[in-house]
């Protein structure tokens, strides 16, 4: 795409590590578009010589926050608006993590802990962003923001584990804060549900390779890619969208309203 949908937009994007990060594709993307960006990720991944070249080569900051410190979402809002020498037009959240899955411990046997750590780092830290950016009159009128979510938080994907309930709570998140941020600012806030994708976190579910075939024999696009999520994303950023909030959108290739695809079952449609 060549129309600069975000030509003279500012905006931040959390949770680009490599380029097997959705957040690394819709970072290139805006930059694509028009936009000036901000980069960040935990102070530890800010160091990773990947994401530096990334911001070097988009002309981006690159600032490291912890996403469940209010401390550091603070800082990061504030030095942002500095560096962009105005508010924020868009923000993209793509942050997620479960110790559960990385330690293999199955559904039935959650570390309460890992579970406390899961729900702060991919949910919580949703709430904390939009609450910091609101006190702080952060983001511009008519802005955007987005979370990355997944089709477990409502339907049952075993070795998805406790993402699936973090992901339930962010998508409540979004749809409870868009009300007040649409109301007061004039923000809208939207959560898009994409297809399993080969990301890090993505890749460390059990059975990952199995759980993506699945998806893509049963949507009749196919699964969507990274790059289509950062097309989509891009849009939904863009000013082509101003009236849509509080939404919990499917980029999935279809997925999410099949019920049986006879590709699934090796039969001829």
């Amino acid at each position: 795409m060549a129309h600069q949908l975000l030509a003279g937009k500012k905006g931040i994007v959390f949770g680009a590590l490599d380029e097997h990060s959705i957040a690394w594709h819709v970072a290139e993307k805006c930059a694509e578009q028009g936009a000036k960006l901000c980069l960040t990720n935990t102070p530890v991944a800010k160091q990773k010589k990947k994401i530096q070249d990334l911001a070097s080569r988009l002309n981006a900051s690159l600032i490291g926050a912890d996403a469940t410190s209010l401390e550091d979402l603070e800082t990061l809002l504030k030095q942002s608006m500095e560096q962009f020498g105005g508010k924020i037009d868009f923000i993209l959240h793509s942050v997620g993590m479960s110790m559960n899955v990385r330690k293999g411990k199955p559904y039935t046997d959650l570390n309460y802990e890992y579970l406390h750590k899961t729900l702060d780092i991919s949910a919580i830290s949703f709430h904390k962003l939009m609450q910091t950016a609101m006190n702080l009159d952060a983001i511009s009128e008519w802005g955007s923001i987005l979370a990355l979510t997944y089709i477990a938080a409502q339907r049952i994907f075993p070795d998805y584990n406790d993402m699936a309930d973090a992901k339930a709570l962010l998508e409540s998140i979004g749809r409870s804060y868009g009300y007040h941020f649409g109301t007061h600012k004039k923000v809208r806030v939207n959560t898009i549900s994409q297809s399993p994708t080969f990301t890090t976190a993505g890749s460390g579910v059990g059975h990952f390779q199995e759980f993506f075939d699945y998806a893509d024999k049963m949507s009749p696009l196919g699964n969507a890619p990274a790059s289509a999520c950062a097309d989509f994303c891009v849009v939904m950023f863009s000013d082509l969208t101003r009236m849509v909030t509080m939404q919990n959108i499917y980029h999935d290739g279809g997925f999410s309203t099949m019920g049986m695809n006879p590709a699934v079952l090796n039969i001829r449609a």
